[in-house]
């Protein structure tokens, strides 16, 4: 029997109709291993996963593999974005075991849930040196049933390889100078300089890396931190990653030279990279910077916000090409015939110009993916916007990727803090009203009443699995931005009660390091703790980064006391892999800044000079600088405190590190007290 129709996760009801018979992640699964006898096969992916879908359709769509599980195995699917506790684990010992990892991924455990054997898309058939998934199930069912003891000394012994890879914390004392020009260094090493980016083939977006890589140059002066920063966000602009359309970014690009992207495009990714190029045109002004931020925020809002106010996990990379397949990447691709019948000829040919679509094709079938080359000479603006707008209309009739309609904390989180941030800077305010929209779904469903987190919800219904910490810092990070932007307090008291729980439930009270399920979650085979960055900041980076903007806001020392000790790890990582704790890095920016304090009081929030300046100091470079405003002697923020008008009018005071600057009503004066 199929046990999943009732679960809430889209991936897991994208194989409710399968003919395995699946559990849940549940202790009634590994209950009925024990008691029939079985190893148990777990499998785990997520809803936009292109090789998830293949591997579904090849081997669990199979009525005869299907048989052949049910008979031998216990059958457990699991939703890496729901359980990332229980993804992070067993990738960790797939990795340990292969030496790489990904998705789809197929581990076999014993009934203790311990693994003895691994891997990750097994073909229908043998191929390219690997077994057929039919030959991978008779040689685990064989073992399992004439080597048992063997299996379980396997078993035994990864497990405690796996208690005893804990993280080495390296210094108690915080990054200074020398390790973030030690990073710097490294990032310069492993930077592409024709391409942008870092290292090759796959090309990730280095979201994480470009706020350091700001904030660095913000902080002192660095020009190639910000030259690689800009040329970076560029290339990535310029390319197939990016859809030139209708805006929001692919999940990665398979090329250096962000060309063809793996099409999925994720909130996560999106919501990262709509912060990093406001915060670029913030630092330069830059055109292209302003353009790709506000067409990511229209996109996210546009593309991926559901009915209760939330954001949408991802579009899947597939979708239907017309004939019934679903063909990665064919919502997005365009050959010259497709551009002459929705543009006629002289459009078709200069639009294929400007998008670099060609006969060959840049992808596959003599298809292309739509990018922004360098060209010389200037073109009909208007020409442009008009063929754009057709060719968006033409793709719209095409059938559309599927969504994945779960709404993920952390990620809603990250999109909070993006659109408010973007909503600000550019005079915005509706983006400002789908961040705060998402924060009250967040409030009002993922917060029960001890103000713990649930991980996800879908249709209005809360999910069953405990958020982790990077929900519960994310989502305080989004709070902390949209107070800063609103000039409402009561997101800075939600991020005080998400942060309290960080202190008392994630952090070790010896080390100061920081574990990425609480200390009453459910208990895995070891308890999952990684500060480094993967597609989106780790819990660890996150946490301290939220703690320390709290601090900021309120003068909370154990709030200050445990972002310092969290960054013991940044000191220890950033300049051996720069690449991999980007966020670490920004936020040991902000540490080394102060950060700085900006109370902003006037005489109403909708006063004309009182929003001057209350914009100029969210415009400030200074690197994790917290801003808030309101009337003198408000208590929605405890920077308010003791600020009075000076001269009747609205009034900036900054301070850092217990020193403040002397106040002033001047914006230019603001501007440059928060650019040095």
């Amino acid at each position: 029997m199929n046990r999943l129709a009732h679960e809430t996760s889209p991936y897991l009801l994208q194989h409710a109709d399968n003919p395995v018979d699946w559990w849940p992640w549940s202790t009634e699964a590994f209950e009925e291993a024990r008691k029939t006898n079985k190893p148990v096969l777990l499998s785990v992916g997520y809803s936009s996963c292109h090789w998830c879908h293949v591997m579904a359709h090849e081997s669990f769509e199979d009525q005869d593999t299907a048989d052949f599980l049910n008979e031998h195995f216990v059958s457990v699917k699991v939703d890496r974005e729901e359980r990332p506790d229980v993804d992070a684990v067993y990738m960790e010992a797939v990795q340990a075991a292969t030496g790489h990892g990904g998705w789809p991924m197929t581990v076999f455990l014993t009934p203790d849930a311990e693994p003895f054997y691994f891997g990750t898309y097994f073909p229908p058939a043998p191929r390219h040196g690997s077994p057929s998934f039919r030959q991978v199930l008779e040689g685990v069912r064989a073992a399992w049933a004439d080597r048992r003891d063997e299996v379980a000394e396997v078993a035994g012994k990864i497990v405690r390889d796996l208690a005893q890879r804990e993280i080495s914390y390296g210094d108690a004392r915080v990054p200074g100078d020398e390790e973030l020009a030690g990073a710097l260094l490294g990032l310069t090493r492993e930077y592409d300089p024709q391409r942008g980016g870092f290292g090759g083939a796959p090309k990730f977006p280095p979201s994480m890396v470009i706020e350091f890589l700001l904030r660095h140059h913000a902080r002192t002066g660095a020009e190639g931190a910000l030259q690689m920063a800009a040329d970076t966000c560029e290339r990535m602009a310029r390319g197939g990653i990016y859809d030139q359309l209708g805006g929001g970014f692919a999940r990665y690009s398979v090329d250096r030279d962000w060309v063809v992207p793996h099409f999925e495009k994720m909130l996560y990714d999106n919501a990262l990279l709509c912060r990093v190029y406001a915060h670029l045109w913030r630092a330069t002004g830059s055109e292209l910077a302003r353009r790709v931020a506000l067409e990511t925020a229209d996109f996210m809002v546009r593309e991926l916000r559901t009915n209760e106010g939330g954001f949408a996990s991802a579009l899947d990379a597939d979708s239907d090409d017309g004939s019934g397949r679903h063909v990665e990447g064919a919502y997005y691709v365009w050959t010259p015939q497709q551009l002459r019948e929705v543009l006629g000829d002289d459009d078709a040919e200069l639009a294929a110009h400007y998008f670099g679509v060609t006969e060959e094709g840049t992808f596959e079938h003599g298809q292309s993916v739509l990018q922004l080359p360098q060209h010389e000479g200037v073109f009909d603006a208007e020409k442009i916007a008009s063929i754009r707008e057709r060719l968006l209309s033409a793709r719209a009739e095409r059938p559309a990727p599927g969504r994945d309609d779960k709404v993920v904390a952390a990620w809603n989180g990250l999109a909070v803090a993006a659109l408010a941030e973007t909503g600000a800077y550019f005079g915005r305010p509706d983006l400002v009203e789908a961040a705060t929209g998402a924060a009250d779904l967040l409030v009002r469903l993922h917060l029960d009443e001890q103000a713990r987190l649930s991980r996800t919800s879908k249709d209005g219904q809360v999910g069953a699995n405990a958020g982790v910490l990077e929900d519960y810092a994310d989502v305080a990070e989004g709070f902390l931005a949209l107070g800063s932007v609103t000039g409402e307090g009561v997101w800075l008291e939600f991020a005080g009660f998400l942060l309290d729980h960080v202190l008392a439930r994630f952090v070790d009270a010896e080390s100061g390091s920081l574990y990425d399920t609480a200390a009453d979650a459910e208990r895995l085979i070891r308890r999952p703790q990684d500060p480094t960055d993967n597609a989106t900041p780790s819990g660890w980076t996150a946490a301290a980064g939220a703690l320390l903007g709290y601090a900021a806001q309120t003068g909370a020392e154990p709030h200050r006391a445990a972002a310092e000790r969290a960054l013991g790890v940044v000191k220890a990582l950033g300049p051996r892999v720069p690449r991999f704790i980007g966020w670490g890095l920004a936020v040991a920016e902000a540490l080394l800044d102060g950060p700085r304090e900006v109370a902003i009081v006037g005489p109403a929030l909708d006063d004309e000079a009182t929003r001057a300046l209350h914009r100029t100091a969210l415009l400030g470079t200074a690197p994790g600088a917290v801003v808030a405003v309101g009337v003198p002697e408000s208590d929605e923020f405890p920077l308010l405190a003791d600020r009075p008008l000076v001269g009747g009018a609205p009034t900036a005071y900054v301070c850092r590190n217990f020193t403040c600057d002397a106040p002033t009503t001047d914006a230019e004066r603001l501007r440059a007290a928060l650019s040095s």
